[in-house]
């Protein structure tokens, strides 16, 4: 078994796939309508097992959640076979990083920011 997706609250569909797609890299898996407004969104990293499902937000409770979903923690951690080579590609590409990157026991790693405000480590592991 694996975990195949995982739901990411964003305001829209297409903002979502600007960042993540255009502007991060990742491949677009799958875009379905489902009507009524909803689509079937789905980005990853290039060769990347695990998705993110993009969801539009729905109601204020879900508006609330953008950019929260895990209150103010890095949630999300995207891997790097290369991380030099990617973090100045993300940085060239307008990635907001909050640090430079640290070099810990376990890795390389620097927090960075979606532009919907969840956290994410960009991460090398030793």
């Amino acid at each position: 078994m694996h975990i195949h997706a995982l739901t990411l609250v964003v305001p829209d569909y297409d903002q979502g796939i600007a960042f993540y797609v255009d502007k991060l890299g990742f491949e677009l898996r799958a875009d379905t309508d489902m009507g009524n407004g909803k689509r079937w969104v789905m980005v990853a990293p290039p060769g990347g097992q695990t998705a993110l499902l993009l969801a539009k937000a729905s109601g204020p409770d879900q508006e609330a959640a953008i950019g929260n979903q895990t209150g103010g923690r890095v949630g999300f951690f995207l891997m790097s076979d290369d991380f030099k080579a990617d973090h100045a590609r993300m940085l060239a590409s307008g990635v907001h990083f909050e640090e430079d990157p640290r070099h810990e026991a376990y890795g390389s790693v620097a927090v960075w920011r979606d532009p919907f405000g969840n956290r994410w480590d960009l991460l090398q592991l030793a």
